[in-house]
């Protein structure tokens, strides 16, 4: 059996399995998580052949790109670059740490308040996202190949949809419950 045929075949024999074993289980929010997560894992294997060999991981090469894309001359405090990379200040400052000793990343005092830093890419961060970015693109179209441009776009708006009411439920304290149940799409 080939790749391609692998998710669908355990999908089907998954939702034939609970079917058999309690009929009255509505199975299709567990089968659409589990179809979302092999999709992210899938993905995640063929996007980190980018930076991998690179001695990077995916939370280094967010970061490289958040500041390739977002940082201005003056760099990105630690805040603003948390928030533009969706990450916690923890995180943050062990990602900082391992690309400042790799020379990827610089770090220097804030010019208007010597008690804050900046960060931004060094030359060889720079290079290194530039000589990247045409491969991590190349990647991103050919795994997006198989949908047209506007199944993408439902997709983008679909999965931003799920996730800002997620994000939402998250921040109000609870689990999401019932939430949601019988909306029509």
């Amino acid at each position: 059996m080939n790749s391609r045929s692998q998710t669908p075949a355990l999908l089907r024999q998954i939702a034939s399995d609970w079917q058999r074993t309690d009929p009255a289980l509505d199975s299709g929010p567990m089968l659409t998580l589990l179809l979302l997560s092999r999709l992210h894992s899938t993905l995640a294997r063929e996007i980190e052949q980018t930076y991998l060999p690179h001695g990077l991981n995916a939370a280094g090469w967010d970061l490289l790109l958040t500041l390739y894309r977002s940082a201005p001359p003056e760099g990105l405090t630690p805040t603003e670059l948390s928030r533009l990379a969706a990450i916690s200040g923890p995180s943050m400052s062990n990602r900082t740490e391992r690309l400042l000793r790799r020379g990827l990343i610089e770090r220097w005092p804030g010019e208007q308040d010597r008690r804050s830093v900046r960060v931004g890419l060094s030359s060889a961060g720079r290079q290194l996202v530039a000589t990247l970015l045409p491969q991590h693109t190349r990647t991103a179209r050919r795994l997006l190949s198989g949908l047209s441009t506007a199944d993408q776009a439902l997709l983008r708006t679909l999965a931003a949809q799920l996730v800002t009411q997620i994000e939402h439920d998250l921040l109000q304290g609870g689990q999401g419950g019932e939430r949601g149940q019988g909306r029509q799409g």
